[in-house]
């Protein structure tokens, strides 16, 4: 019996946690990538869970703070939703970067095209904004839930310090120490995107120069080449030629051929190669001329070895 007590006294207690613990787990929320620093920019995503069990949400209202406007409020498409940007006049117009801006964002209306948010799940709506107040320490958003079964759940009730959390608190976004840039996480992201990019491009400006380089040297060697191989075929074909002896007029031996004897004084010259072989060609037809003459008539005169070929 007395186990029995103290279970259900357990199961009571751990309902009573549940439902009570529920809503600070269901309710429309904002939180920031990275962090939101005073008087930069930021990247939030607008959390929408869907509380009921039979409906789905299909249209989500964000108002924006009016005593701290934002100039800069983009948001990022979302699939199966319609994004609608509300602006508004300001009394008082800002300055940022040197520009004077007389209007700013006060509501942003998101429409689902298709199904919505479906029970048992949520959706992120991100968006970009800025610039971020520097005398403040939170944004309070209001946002207003509407289901397809026309039922509307507002969350516009402010969190109140050293008070317990409303049933329908409004979404705030706490604001961090202002950065040294002022440009907050969004900023630093960018910045990191741009010093990729630009290591990108010096990379790719090392590695067109490395080509260039690599270009013109093969173009250079190419050409080198080149020459050299038309020097080698002109000095094949050169070597190949026919050489023309030219016999200039020398004293003659008195055998009829050129010998020592055609040297000049202080000037001598040796017999060149073609000066034998035509001494030893007229000397061999002188003597075969001559054993014809003194050949006897009937006879055949002998054939000279050389250079007529002739058969046994």
């Amino acid at each position: 019996m007395k186990m029995s007590r103290i279970a259900a006294v357990g199961t009571v207690a751990a309902s009573a946690v549940l439902v009570l613990g529920a809503p600070a787990f269901a309710h429309v929320s904002v939180s920031p990538e990275g962090e939101a620093a005073k008087g930069g920019y930021a990247t939030v995503n607008f959390k929408v869970p869907n509380e009921m069990d039979d409906a789905s949400t299909d249209k989500l209202e964000v108002s924006f703070p009016g005593d701290h406007p934002l100039a800069s409020v983009m948001t990022q498409p979302v699939p199966g939703w319609t994004v609608k940007i509300t602006k508004s006049k300001l009394d008082k117009p800002l300055e940022i970067h040197g520009k004077k801006i007389d209007e700013a964002v006060t509501k942003v209306t998101w429409t689902a095209d298709g199904k919505g948010i479906q029970p048992g799940t949520f959706q992120k709506f991100p968006v970009s904004m800025g610039q971020l107040p520097e005398d403040a320490d939170q944004l309070v958003f209001k946002a207003v839930q509407t289901y397809d079964n026309k039922e509307v759940v507002r969350w516009i009730e402010p969190q109140q310090k050293g008070q317990e959390e409303p049933e329908h608190p409004a979404p705030t976004l706490q604001l961090t120490a202002a950065s040294d840039d002022h440009h907050g996480s969004g900023a630093a992201s960018d910045d990191t995107k741009s010093g990729d990019a630009k290591s990108d491009a010096k990379s790719e400006s090392a590695a067109s120069d490395s080509s260039d380089s690599s270009d013109t040297l093969a173009r250079v060697l190419g050409v080198v080449g080149i020459v050299v191989g038309a020097a080698g075929v002109a000095f094949g074909v050169h070597s190949r030629a026919p050489r023309r002896h030219r016999l200039t007029r020398r004293a003659r031996h008195p055998s009829g051929c050129a010998g020592a004897a055609n040297a000049r004084p202080g000037a001598p010259r040796p017999p060149h190669i073609w000066d034998i072989f035509v001494c030893a060609r007229r000397a061999r037809t002188e003597r075969t001329a001559r054993r014809v003459r003194r050949a006897p008539r009937g006879s055949s005169p002998p054939l000279p070895c050389w250079p007529w070929p002739h058969s046994p």
